[in-house]
């Protein structure tokens, strides 16, 4: 199988690309080459926004499977289609579990849930990018599937809060302050190491019978946020967390009064919504795939990746000051 990875050098398309060299797939990276190079990938270095660039890169090659992990909006779905029709046997769009309904109609999701975000402008942004490719398909024959991860983690500290490609959750926890939760922390959410996602990802790569359909690929464990942050807690310090709770509007509406980075579409449009998965399309078509890592030792692995280089650990002062200034109301409000 010969395949092109559209970046592929993130915190979910590492994994499925160290997964996809160990079993022999030939893969490409087409990007900027601003990262370190995933072993045994041949990279094509470009950048997406020159097309003559990319173009030239790309001549004269033919692809079992075209995966882009950096589309955002449709003009990248029409750019996609311009490069690719004819020259790739199916193209595997990453969209965002974040664009299913929200407020949720059912707690349990399945790919049938309507898609609806009418909070996170990122979600709809997938939304429109979805309804593109599949007027594509229908029209044009163009051999797309769609693939929609969760709160996928392996690089990325994965809090609401303080965490992602940022350190400053994990530092706070092991100078023993307090950590701020969004709502009471008791609604339902699914974590997924990249690691286990990667075996569902592999099975859909050049199977005919994913073609014009839509996946999630999750892990099957329900846990509180109160159960994720103490988890989290555990893995970074052996103790848990002194947590504080402050309702997703509170926090949403103070970060867009006082000029920090709007929380808003991540809480309101996603976080703050319980989030269960049925992932029965997902196993039918990949017997082989099975969430195996239990978040409690998946997190231990993301914490340990981002103790062995100090470079990793980015602590944001402007994140300390924003924590600070919610708990400091929480403390005179009570």
């Amino acid at each position: 199988m010969k395949a092109l990875f559209i970046g592929g050098t993130g915190n979910i398309s590492t994994p499925v690309s160290q997964l996809a060299i160990s079993r022999g797939i030939d893969l490409y990276h087409l990007n900027r080459g601003n990262r370190n190079p995933v072993p045994g990938v041949k990279s094509l270095t470009a950048d997406l926004t020159d097309p003559v660039q990319v173009s030239k890169v790309l001549d004269g090659h033919r692809w079992d499977v075209v995966v882009n992990w950096i589309a955002y909006n449709p003009r990248d779905i029409q750019r996609d289609y311009d490069l690719f029709r004819g020259t790739t046997n199916q193209y595997i769009f990453i969209s965002s579990a974040s664009a299913y309904q929200k407020p949720p109609v059912n707690p349990v999701i399945t790919e049938s849930t309507p898609l609806k975000n009418p909070v996170w402008q990122y979600s709809r942004d997938k939304i429109a990018c979805e309804d593109l490719l599949v007027k594509l398909y229908r029209e044009q024959n163009f051999p797309m599937t769609i693939v929609r991860p969760s709160h996928t983690y392996y690089s990325v500290i994965p809090v609401s809060l303080g965490g992602w490609e940022e350190f400053t959750v994990i530092d706070r926890m092991r100078k023993g302050l307090p950590v701020v939760v969004h709502g009471d922390g008791t609604s339902l959410w699914t974590m997924t190491h990249a690691d286990d996602f990667a075996v569902g990802f592999l099975g859909l790569m050049n199977n005919s019978r994913a073609i014009g359909e839509a996946y999630h690929i999750t892990s099957d464990e329900a846990l509180t946020w109160n159960q994720i942050y103490q988890a989290v807690s555990m893995a970074a310090t052996g103790q848990e967390s002194k947590l504080v709770h402050l309702t997703s509007e509170f926090i949403s509406d103070y970060a867009d009064n006082h000029g920090y980075p709007s929380v808003r579409g991540t809480l309101l449009g996603d976080k703050s919504h319980s989030a269960l998965f049925d992932n029965t399309k997902i196993k039918r078509l990949v017997p082989e795939f099975q969430a195996r890592i239990p978040f409690a030792e998946g997190v231990k692995r993301t914490i340990a990746w981002f103790d062995a280089d100090p470079a990793r650990r980015i602590i944001k002062p402007e994140t300390n000051r924003f924590l600070d200034e919610l708990l400091k109301i929480v403390t005179r409000d009570t």
